[in-house]
């Protein structure tokens, strides 16, 4: 795979069920995502948008073709390799937040850079920065059940990036959101992914966060249509 491109896509398809309950849900999918693009993944309810996402992050399979995510085909690594690869490069947004309970704002960003066997010391002091420039400095000690909808999509974003992910994968990240605190998520999630340099992929039934992607593909009928 040529190096300018994180993500290639070929003929991929996934099917679920047998005989008279066989569904295509992608079929002969191809995509080519360069270094640092917005994507936006649209398209109506049950089209497949959060499988596609799935399988481009390595968290599912496709029934045939090929992922090529970061030069790895993701078809030939096993899930030891496929989760080595998404700890090393890929961050997460979802919907739901996704945050450990039991553990504070601060421990919840700091986690992922622990989970890699990163220095203590440093990884809680970029969650920190991560976090105050977030605007939750004052929110470090406090568990996601004590942070409104809003704060925890922000731990959430924190998160992602204090990996310093190459690509970025966020399911509806304003979906649980009213208007007025998605527009601020929006916002920060665009700023962050630009300050970083990071590819986004988003799902999302939002078109105005749609709009704000250099490039939205719909999808639909199992198959990818660039939007002009």
């Amino acid at each position: 795979m040529p190096a300018e491109n994180v993500l290639e896509v070929h003929h991929l398809s996934k099917h679920v069920g047998q005989g008279d309950n066989h569904i295509s849900i992608l079929t002969g999918v191809e995509l080519v995502v360069k270094p640092a693009q917005t994507i936006a993944l649209i398209g109506e309810s049950g089209s497949g948008k959060s499988t596609l996402l799935g399988i481009l992050a390595g968290l599912d399979d496709g029934s045939e073709g090929d992922v090529r995510l970061l030069g790895q085909s993701l078809p030939g690594l096993d899930e030891e390799q496929r989760a080595a690869l998404r700890a090393k490069s890929v961050g997460f947004v979802f919907q739901s937040f996704m945050l450990v309970p039991t553990l504070t704002a601060l421990e919840n960003v700091q986690l992922p850079a622990l989970l890699r066997g990163e220095n203590e010391r440093q990884s809680r002091d970029q969650a920190v920065q991560l976090l105050d420039k977030l605007g939750l400095a004052a929110r470090l000690g406090h568990l996601p059940a004590q942070l409104s909808g809003g704060e925890q999509q922000r731990v959430a974003l924190a998160r992602a990036f204090s990996g310093r992910p190459q690509i970025l994968f966020a399911d509806e990240p304003t979906g649980n959101l009213d208007r007025k605190t998605g527009d601020r998520i929006a916002d920060l999630l665009f700023s962050l992914n630009q300050d970083s340099a990071t590819t986004l992929i988003l799902v999302t039934h939002d078109q105005q966060l749609a709009a704000r992607c250099q490039r939205r593909l719909r999808l639909q009928d199992g198959q990818l249509q660039e939007v002009a």
